[in-house]
């Protein structure tokens, strides 16, 4: 494995020299004599603010996050979880404690959403989706969803290349004279036998350089009740095959000298054996399909702002992946299903901006990853795949106007083993994006933009039971957006006001989709045809105080989609909602808290869909709407801070599901201890 890793590892480096991306990652050397320059500290004037800080921001794109003080407000447990009252998110959540799930942005698909861990990309170029259930929060600062992407010009050249990013930031050390070390203890329990400890320890060396280990240990059965009446009998049946037994690590090791000049090294291992509960079937036995996932990944950063205006900034990774997926009740020669993967990704990233004067800057990002992945699976092609990423981005302000704008070239190419490779593919895609203040000194904000975004095959697409070559395009999406922000804070009872609204229209040709075929082992892979997706996201937020120094947050997410199918005037399914995407979905979130208490309800309502193409009574989806309720209540002991947690999960006990024949859970209970030393 070594020896195919170094003689690919060459082939691919000339390809690199070839794109001109060897000039870029030399570029350093050449240009530190002259960009090296000392830090300065500037003394600034002490500002009062007399009213609260605006949570949210105001940005050139559209953006919703969320902060770890906000997780217990809306019952999150995982990533999937933190995110899924943003406006124009579909969490695909098929249920169980170990179900896969994965979100869709505008109803774009899994396919096109990057997810950004500390700035650099998690890749899965096996399937290109990935599972949002594998993320805990007991190591997350803050999770930020981009529309199109950030704003922010020193970034890698991948961040510009999805259609929307969900960037999670992970918790850092923060130095403190009189405490160089602290530790959090924690447990939950609850539901479907869950027992999850976790520990977090923060240790600073110095006022520059500091250390975050987070670990946790997490196993349950995953059995729940749930309603079975689409049969008339209208019994309770019991959820199986849906226990997990994960162990979670994750660190980082921080310098900082300043806020522009700083360097990070961090770890992530991540192993679980869960059931994969399956489908429910009428008089079918429980599914035996088990998976195992092993992956580590080691990513690094270095982030330099020079007081030339010019600015550096590099990341590189490595990471590996192991899946193991069995099945023992599938009825072909063997008597079962035993596929092994391994993948093995390689990923540097260098970047630099320039601010030519004070209001115009312009960048550069240059990308490389090679990933390859190997696979006991039939006649399987052995591919490895080197991605080169190429951006030119700039961003003028001039007054009330602001102006950026980008233009990325993707280039793939692909070799294997065995069987015939796709073609290798190139591509520009352009974004522009403008936004306009009509009253300096006022937070009204008018945003638009345009972006074009390009997605090639993933390895099982293009690979996977591939008898023959699949002649596959890329996908195509064309994004607009036009929208508007106000931001208010105030002194009285009402502390602050954000609200935003954008209304888009995505254009999506050759969509990439799996066709059903007689055997599930051989999936059939096709370019479908054209989508038009045309919505509109509104968000609303709050802060205001009550009697009795009560203070409270109410929040509402809203989002109206028509995800169309215009493939073929002919297609009985021509101009029909595309599966799985409501309407309208609507997402209430309220919370109040005085001194050591905070109680918080939230509520997610969908509307009706359908779980196919055709628009038919047979395939229809009924709406749901499902609620949790939280109290939290922190305290001191032996001189500690304590918390203590309730958390109820769909709290007036509804039966629905998100994904047809996997059923959610009913009502039910985690408790939290949590101490400080």
């Amino acid at each position: 494995m070594v020896k195919f890793l170094r003689v690919n590892f060459r082939s691919q480096l000339s390809l690199i020299k070839k794109s001109g991306l060897f000039l870029f990652f030399t570029l350093p050397i050449f240009t530190s004599n002259v960009v090296a320059q000392s830090d300065t500290t500037k003394k600034l004037d002490e500002v009062r603010v007399s009213s609260s800080l605006i949570p949210q921001r105001q940005s050139a794109t559209p953006i919703q996050s969320i902060t770890s003080a906000d997780f217990k407000r809306t019952s999150s447990y995982s990533l999937a979880d933190a995110i899924k009252n943003f406006s124009g998110v579909s969490i695909k959540d098929y249920g169980g404690i170990g179900g896969l799930k994965t979100v869709s942005v505008r109803s774009l698909g899994a396919n096109n959403t990057a997810v950004l861990y500390n700035g650099i990309q998690l890749n899965d170029a096996q399937n290109g989706q990935i599972d949002l259930s594998k993320f805990n929060l007991y190591n997350v600062e803050e999770v930020l969803l981009y529309n199109a992407q950030p704003a922010e010009l020193l970034q890698t050249a991948r961040a510009y290349a999805s259609a929307s990013v969900l960037a999670v930031k992970t918790i850092r050390p923060v130095y403190d004279s009189k405490k160089n070390s602290g530790m959090i203890l924690g447990i939950k329990g609850g539901s479907f036998g869950l027992f999850n400890p976790y520990l977090q320890w923060k240790q600073s060396f110095s006022k520059h350089w500091g250390l975050v280990i987070n670990s946790n240990v997490q196993q349950a059965d995953g059995r729940y009740k749930y309603h079975e009446s689409r049969d008339g009998s209208d019994t309770l049946a019991i959820r199986r095959n849906g226990d997990v037994h994960i162990q979670q690590a994750d660190g980082g090791l921080y310098w900082v000298k300043s806020d522009s000049n700083k360097f990070n090294i961090l770890f992530n291992f991540y192993n679980s054996k869960r059931g994969l509960p399956g489908p429910v079937v009428y008089y079918a036995a429980p599914t035996s399909q088990r998976l195992q996932n092993t992956d580590f990944f080691l990513q690094s950063g270095y982030l330099h702002r020079y007081k030339n205006s010019v600015s550096l900034l590099f990341n590189a990774k490595y990471a590996h992946s192991y899946v193991r997926y069995l099945d023992t009740g599938v009825y072909n020669t063997s008597g079962f299903i035993d596929e092994h993967y391994r993948q093995n990704d390689f990923y540097f990233s260098g970047a630099v901006s320039y601010d030519i004067v004070s209001n115009w800057k312009i960048s550069y990002s240059s990308d490389a990853d090679i990933s390859n992945l190997k696979s006991d699976v039939y006649q399987y092609a052995f591919p490895t795949r080197t991605s080169l990423f190429n951006v030119l981005a700039t961003d003028f302000n001039a007054g009330k106007w602001r102006l950026q704008a980008n233009l990325l070239n993707t280039y793939i190419h692909d070799e294997v083993k065995s069987g015939v490779a796709a073609d290798s593919r190139s591509a520009f895609t352009p974004a522009v994006i403008a936004t306009f203040k009509p009253f300096i000194g006022q937070n009204l904000l008018f945003r638009a933009y345009y972006k074009r975004t390009f997605r090639n095959t993933t390895f099982a697409e293009q690979y996977y039971y591939a008898v023959v070559p699949r002649p596959l395009r890329p996908e195509y999406t064309n994004q607009y957006n036009l929208g508007a922000a106000y931001t208010k804070s105030f002194a009285g009872i009402i502390d602050f006001v954000n609200i935003s609204a954008d209304a888009y229209y995505n254009h999506v040709k050759d969509k990439i989709s799996y066709i059903p075929t007689r055997s599930p082992e051989t999936p059939s892979v096709v370019n479908l045809g054209k989508v038009d997706i045309k919505g509109i996201d509104v968000v609303l937020k709050t802060g205001f105080k009550t009697i009795d120094n009560w203070k409270g947050v109410l929040s509402v997410n809203y989002t109206y989609q028509q995800a169309l199918d215009v493939t073929n005037r002919t297609d009985l399914y021509y101009l029909e909602q595309i599966p799985y995407t409501p309407k309208q979905t609507l997402a209430l979130n309220a919370g109040f808290t005085r001194k050591q208490f905070g109680i918080y309800y939230n509520e997610i309502f969908s509307s009706s869909r359908y779980q196919n193409s055709n628009n038919v009574p047979e395939y229809y989806l009924p709406g749901y709407s499902v609620s949790d309720a939280s109290l939290v209540y922190n305290f001191i002991a032996v001189s500690k801070p304590v918390m203590l947690s309730v958390e109820v999960n769909n709290l007036f006990n509804k039966s629905y599901a998100v994904i047809n024949s996997y059923p959610m859970p009913g009502r039910s209970y985690r408790l939290t201890f949590q101490i400080t030393i």
